[in-house]
């Protein structure tokens, strides 16, 4: 096996583990309004990760390109609140019109 897999296979094992672990462990228990608040923040900052990861990486490197004005011009339409299909066009009208420009 290599150490990939076993990776793989350590982080499934400590999943599952800590699923298990919560109910159990918190019970009829509240949590603190502090790590409520903090916990409701881990999945939007994990998204906006994976989202600047797979725009900006290529292989182990950050590169900038066309896709830079793609996202950008998508998350200026979101903060327009413009329909979702408003910000893809958006994005992809951004990132064609640079890709031909250069």
């Amino acid at each position: 096996m290599s150490a990939a897999w076993a990776t793989v296979i350590a982080v499934g094992v400590g999943t599952v583990a800590l699923k298990a672990v919560g109910p159990v462990g918190v019970a009829d228990r509240q949590l603190p309004p502090r790590l409520a608040s903090l916990l409701a923040m881990v999945g939007p900052a994990i998204l906006a990760a994976l989202v600047v990861s797979e725009a900006f990486a290529h292989g182990r490197a950050l590169v900038v390109d066309a896709r830079l004005a793609g996202v950008g011009a998508g998350a200026l339409a979101v903060l327009a609140r413009a329909p979702l299909w408003v910000v893809v066009v958006a994005g992809a009208l951004a990132t064609a019109g640079v890709r031909l420009l250069r």
